[in-house]
């Protein structure tokens, strides 16, 4: 069969228009289907949007329902350079003048300079060093030796001494403080200081714990120069220069003395511990910490309010269009707005306080369904009846409570049986099917449209032969005609 090189131009006639309007035709099933996805997909994301919503809430809800965030109890000091402070749940409530005078400071002594850190001292016989911690007592300390006179020294019976050995393969400077550093008991670290003389090298010893009780006391057996250098007891010879005392805290609570032998001072004030950073005073309020429970309420009001935007604008209607938003009427998000509305209007068990309504605590609806805090009603509610509003939103003895219920109701419409995941997953069938039928509609078309594109080029084939015959036709009857003439 004779073919056409572009359809149409064996008939004259304007095939590949009117091709093009069949297949068109045709095509008004798949429009209708992409209008029903673009409608779906769309109510699916504004029910992401609802969820989303839902999970802040839930959230916020959540905090309510724990007991431990009405429970806090917070430390604060008019001072917080001077000192810092945390409070267990069961610190009585007060006000404490402090006034720090010393702070904590571990001892520190230093050792005569050598020229040389690499240098042996000593004859290398095997060597003793053992050092234990104790208080140093009574005497005079000579602030330009660092030495004392006529003081005693009391061991620290909780402490063990512990010892280290010097020999040959030690017994220079350096080899004295790597020693002291290696040992985990000893309880000292050893740094080497270069004070620029002409034997600048001096080991320095710095206990690990501060306190009174930490002071240093050296005893050294073996040979005479590694005695000379390190052996020091305060309260007889002493070859080592005390460079920072061995020392406690020091603090009046309401003017009681109180002592630690670090920063940290525990249990002066009943469950509170204090960090003390420098020497000066400052007043301690221990309180129930209201401030993070109104903040708690702050955060659940917003969420509830935000959820309350988002619902609107899903559900508004468009005067201008006469249109109405995707979730405008849908059962699912009225139900869920229904059953959330309910939950906050119920009224609580009433425990050992007469606080049973949001509103009992500064917590109101509004006329645009929104709530509203007074935080003065809240604030006052907090100081004067922190249990009662502790039952109003964590419940008693594992029911109740605005914020357990709450929280539980939107874990039971987002799990994987409630009610917002039932419609989603049934929005998501429905669009899985009409993906389906448009890929079997759009096939069926171009199959349609196959078909008539062979019909017509069948068409522009014969027409185009049948305009060739009758053009040969008319040829041969005018010659004919010719020659009759």
């Amino acid at each position: 069969m004779a073919s056409v090189s572009s359809l149409g131009i064996g008939s004259g006639l304007d095939l590949n228009a009117l091709l093009a309007n069949l297949k068109s035709a045709e095509q008004a099933p798949l429009v209708v289907l992409q209008q029903q996805q673009t409608s779906y997909t769309a109510k699916l994301s504004a029910y992401g949007q609802l969820n989303s919503a839902l999970s802040t809430l839930q959230t916020a809800a959540a905090a309510l329902a724990k007991p431990a965030l009405f429970e806090g109890v917070k430390a604060t000091s008019s001072a917080a350079d001077v000192l810092t402070a945390s409070a267990l749940s069961t610190a009585a409530s007060g006000s404490y003048a402090l006034n720090v005078t010393q702070l904590a400071q571990a001892q520190s002594l230093a050792a005569a300079g050598v020229a040389s850190t690499s240098a042996a001292i000593g004859g290398g016989a095997a060597t003793t060093v053992t050092l234990d911690f104790g208080t140093i007592s009574g005497g005079t300390l000579d602030p330009a030796t660092g030495k004392y006179t006529g003081a005693t020294f009391t061991a620290d019976a909780t402490r063990a001494a512990a010892s280290i050995t010097l020999d040959a393969s030690n017994n220079t400077l350096a080899g004295i403080r790597d020693a002291i550093n290696a040992s985990a008991d000893i309880g000292v670290t050893a740094s080497i200081v270069n004070d620029g003389s002409a034997t600048p090298n001096r080991l320095v010893l710095t206990s690990r714990q501060s306190g009174e009780t930490s002071s240093m006391r050296i005893a050294v057996t073996g040979d005479a120069a590694l005695s000379g250098l390190l052996a020091n007891d305060p309260a007889a010879t002493q070859n080592l220069q005390q460079t920072a005392a061995a020392q406690n805290t020091k603090l009046s609570v309401n003017g009681i003395a109180i002592t630690s032998a670090t920063h940290t001072v525990a249990g002066a004030i009943q469950d509170v511990t204090m960090n003390v950073a420098k020497v000066g005073t400052s007043t301690l309020s221990v309180q129930n910490d209201t401030a993070s429970v109104q903040s708690a309420v702050t955060t659940f009001v917003n969420a509830y309010n935000s959820l309350q935007n988002v619902t609107r604008q899903l559900t508004a209607f468009d005067a201008t269009s006469k249109s109405g938003a995707v979730l405008m009427g849908d059962a699912t998000l009225r139900g869920i707005q229904v059953r959330i509305r309910s939950t906050l209007t119920v009224a609580q068990v009433p425990g050992s306080s007469d606080l049973t309504m949001l509103s009992h605590v500064g917590i109101a609806f509004q006329k645009d369904g929104t709530l509203a805090v007074d935080a003065t009603q809240l604030s006052a509610a907090l100081d004067s009846q922190m249990g009662g509003v502790a039952q109003l939103f964590s419940g008693s003895g594992g029911s109740g409570g605005y914020g357990s219920q709450m929280a539980s109701l939107i874990t039971g419409m987002t799990d994987a049986n409630g009610t917002l995941t039932a419609a989603t997953q049934g929005i998501n069938t429905t669009l899985d099917s009409l993906g389906k039928q448009y890929a079997v509609t759009s096939d069926r078309i171009e199959a349609t449209v196959a078909r008539y594109k062979a019909q017509f080029t069948q068409l522009d084939v014969m027409m185009s032969t049948m305009n060739r015959t009758s053009a040969y036709l008319t040829q041969q009857f005018n010659s004919m005609s010719s020659t009759s003439k």
